[in-house]
């Protein structure tokens, strides 16, 4: 049965452009109530879409699997909006919590083994078992300890030693677990959280190293050319970053809570209506940023004191703005996939378009031989590609159910969908704009010093992408086991996602160390830059170390994720940015004369102090409330 249409927050039935940037405009779920009040019945819920539980969670509590989101919000560091909304739930993803539920209720001993066990065991089984077995050891007095807690009745489920007890499906099986976590007697061990973080990770690494690879590819590229080009991309890049991508990604993560919102009150086609409203306005935008990227030229020169790093970063900038429409399109067309839950259609995209774009910047660059230029007209070329590819999978592969077509509504209800947006707009920005400062900071010791900082920047942000997609992995775990109320061990995750950080920094640390003096030849063949790197090297090598356990803790997808307090995470690291990295990095660069090393030194000493006092509030953070609020928003939801 259709669901019953909200009445509009005005009384009409939609609101117009100009109209909805008043002061009285509705807010995120009143842009929903509004477009809902204009669907016509043949628009409605389709009856199966609810028809079990999924989606409306009548009858459905916290899960205890979901699908690590993040790879829909790219390359961010710690954001300030708590409220972002998970993608709906999915039929899989409901199958795979009742198998974890399942699992785990075999590790605690409280389903009979999966397999019968072995009567007689050899030493290597033995072994193998005490290493890798995630079943949780229980002590005879743990065992009297869980009897006496819990004494089944006639009616209750069955559970350990009673007679006749056998795995049990569906309502059974909810009734089981309920019984078992109420009366907290379900624990985790370090093997199985390890199993699964590190289950949930490769895809993500993967996906983030393809979409980096988009932007570093130019570096790559143009390197080898000259140091001269190679500051210059990077130059380009930043500004491109700062006055384009980063404000698109800002902007397009409304649609995080307008897409998820939209799916789920049943009217499939509005969460195309979303893509639509702001594909146009980031449209919109992109035309005072090509004047901007017109002119960019001439505003760099005034900036930098290398003319020619300027005058090519501006070409760059003119080139690429083909490629805005087709960016602007992709961010709005990945969180339009995300929504349903179609997380592999952006790694499909990426599968495809990655390596094309490596292919097109070598047949340009040195095929062709049309040097620098053939840089960005390979990016503004992938840029347009991706967002064809992504429609071409919507269309024959999955996600065309929430398209409904183009309508005119979606020029329509703008104001609200602008101000949900800027919240975002402003976080992105700031996290874009504390790193790209210190490449500005760079270019003003000379056209060296800022080809050295291109490759230190892009050999770190490389390396980040290890930790990031596992503290991604990480934190959904957490989260899901602090939804299913399990405490004890969503603690245990944590301790296993710190060790994770700890072993990933050591080994991005040796891998920086001991390579300090090869990895710049893959850039450049310019000596007086390879031995810049390969002197600043050593402190980014040690700054991983600090960079990966802040990416576990704070990332908007860290621990802080998992227990529902990324905004601490956004704070601190902007304080932590502007207030201690940037201006130690201003004083040791250009007051104490240490120039790059000077850079690089405050931004060490500033995720130090991110990881030590994030660290610091998760280990005193009270996680039984961090459960109670789960579960408010769980209710609110």
């Amino acid at each position: 049965m259709a669901n019953p249409k909200p009445v509009p927050v005005r009384g009409t039935p939609g609101l117009d452009l100009a109209t909805s940037f008043t002061t009285g405009s509705p807010i995120a779920q009143s842009i929903i109530a509004s477009d809902l009040a204009e669907c016509s019945d043949d628009e409605a819920t389709d009856d199966g879409f609810l028809e079990d539980g999924l989606r409306d969670g009548s009858g459905i509590g916290p899960v205890l699997y979901k699908q690590p989101s993040g790879v829909a919000f790219d390359y961010r560091r710690p954001s300030m909006l708590n409220d972002v909304v998970e993608p709906a739930l999915t039929r899989e993803e409901m199958q795979k919590s009742r198998d974890a539920e399942r699992s785990l209720l075999r590790d605690n001993h409280l389903l009979p083994p999966k397999h019968a066990p072995e009567e007689r065991r050899g030493v290597f089984s033995k072994l193998y078992r005490a290493i890798f077995s995630t079943k949780v050891r229980r002590t005879p007095r743990d065992e009297v300890a869980s009897t006496t807690a819990y004494s089944p009745s006639e009616s209750s489920p069955l559970l350990p030693g009673t007679p006749g007890s056998i795995t049990p499906d569906g309502d059974r099986l909810d009734a089981q677990w309920e019984a078992a976590v109420a009366h907290g007697i379900i624990e985790t061990t370090w093997q199985r959280e390890a199993k699964t973080i590190a289950s949930y990770s490769p895809p993500l690494i993967l996906t983030f190293m393809l979409q980096y690879s988009i932007n570093i590819t130019s570096i790559f590229s143009v390197g080898r050319i000259g140091k001269v080009e190679l500051g210059a991309v990077t130059l380009s890049t930043m500004t491109a970053n700062i006055f384009c991508y980063a404000f698109f990604q800002g902007l397009a993560t409304s649609l995080d809570t307008l897409c998820a919102q939209a799916y789920g009150s049943g009217h499939k086609h509005l969460v195309g209506l979303q893509l639509q409203r702001m594909t146009y306005f980031l449209w919109l935008l992109g035309i005072p940023i090509a004047v901007i990227f017109s002119f960019a030229g001439d505003i760099l020169g005034l900036i930098v004191p290398e003319p020619r790093s300027a005058e090519l970063a501006g070409l760059y900038l003119r080139i690429v703005i083909l490629g805005i429409p087709g960016y602007a399109a992709f961010e709005g067309g990945k969180r339009f996939v995300q929504s349903q839950g179609l997380f592999v259609a952006t790694t499909c995209v990426l599968l495809i378009a990655a390596p094309i774009n490596v292919f097109i910047n070598w047949l340009l660059v040195w095929h062709f031989e049309l040097g620098f230029v053939g840089a960005p007209i390979a990016v503004a070329f992938t840029q347009t590609l991706m967002p064809i590819l992504l429609a071409l999978y919507v269309t024959f592969v999955d996600g065309s159910q929430c398209w409904g077509g183009f309508s005119k509504r979606s020029l329509t209800n703008w104001g609200p969908m602008v101000r949900l947006a800027i919240p975002g707009m402003i976080m992105v920005v700031a996290e874009w704009l504390a790193f790209e400062i210190l490449t500005l900071l760079s270019s003003q010791f000379g056209t060296s010093y800022l080809a050295a900082q291109s490759i230190l920047v892009t050999v770190t942000s490389t390396m980040f992408m290890i930790p990031f997609p596992v503290s991604i992995a990480a934190s959904t775990r957490i989260a899901n086991l602090i939804g299913a109320k399990l405490v004890r061990a969503a603690r245990t995750s944590a301790k296993v996602a710190f060790c994770s950080g700890c072993v990933i920094g050591l080994f991005n640390l040796t891998v920086l160390w001991s390579l300090r003096y090869r990895l710049p030849h893959l850039f450049t063949k310019d000596e007086e830059v390879i031995a810049i790197v390969a002197r600043v090297m050593p402190l980014c090598a040690v700054m991983q170390v600090f960079d990966v356990l802040a990416a576990i803790s704070p990332s908007e997808d860290g621990l802080l994720r998992g227990i529902g307090k990324q905004s601490f995470g956004g704070y601190a690291n902007l304080a932590a940015y502007y207030i201690v990295a940037v201006p130690i990095s201003f004083t040791a660069a250009f007051i104490f004369e240490w120039q790059l090393l000077g850079l690089w030194l405050g931004t060490t000493i500033g995720l130090c102090l991110v990881a030590v006092v994030e660290y610091w509030y998760c280990y005193t953070r009270d996680w039984e409330l961090s459960v109670r609020e789960a579960e408010t928003r769980n209710t609110a939801g």
